[in-house]
């Protein structure tokens, strides 16, 4: 079914397009969410919202991108919007720093189901120390590099999904590596000593 068909069989209601954007889209918005939040029931709490959100604001979408762009925004918002509220939180919650760095992590519960399809650490510390840098980056530069790096989008779709240039994006990815350069470089010097 051509695109601007199926937003407007979304747009009506229609039961069977509903059925088809889950079948389509649920891996891929599964995919998104726990990348940024690597704990399974999280992440599929956060997918649940994005569907909500995409049923509730189809009569909204324009079309000024294509609908995946939009879901993957829309996936990209609900799962930053649960990890501030998570942080919040997580403030009178018992919490680890690695390297004096402020890389604050709970290892008791949030990495506790971290099963990402796209990537296959060895053992789970290494995972939480690798989630934990990335958490550390500034935020578009975590977007960035978790939609390009983990989510393995095009330099084409992570602009379109953040309304950035290419040549902002490569920019991004730059920093963002080189400063989980130094973070992962300076735990591991720490762990050596």
């Amino acid at each position: 079914m051509e695109e601007q068909n199926f937003v407007e069989a979304l747009r009506e209601g229609n039961n069977q397009a509903y059925g088809q954007l889950l079948d389509e889209y649920k891996q891929k918005v599964f995919g998104t969410c726990i990348s940024f939040v690597p704990n399974q029931e999280d992440a599929e709490d956060i997918a649940q919202e994005v569907f909500v959100e995409v049923f509730n604001s189809i009569g909204k979408f324009k079309g000024d991108s294509k609908l995946t762009t939009w879901i993957y925004r829309i996936s990209v918002n609900k799962s930053l919007e649960f990890i501030r509220k998570k942080n919040t939180k997580k403030r009178f919650g018992f919490r680890q720093s690695l390297l004096g760095n402020d890389l604050p992590i709970d290892r008791s519960s949030y990495f506790t189901e971290f099963k990402h399809p796209g990537i296959q650490l060895e053992n789970k510390e290494k995972s939480e120390i690798l989630f934990a840098a990335i958490n550390q980056l500034p935020e578009t530069q975590r977007i960035v590099y978790t939609l390009n790096k983990i989510d393995d989008l095009s330099y084409q779709e992570v602009s379109e999904i953040t309304n950035k240039t290419v040549s902002s994006i490569e920019s991004l990815l730059f920093r963002a590596k080189k400063n989980l350069q130094k973070l992962l470089h300076d735990y591991y010097k720490k762990e050596g000593n």
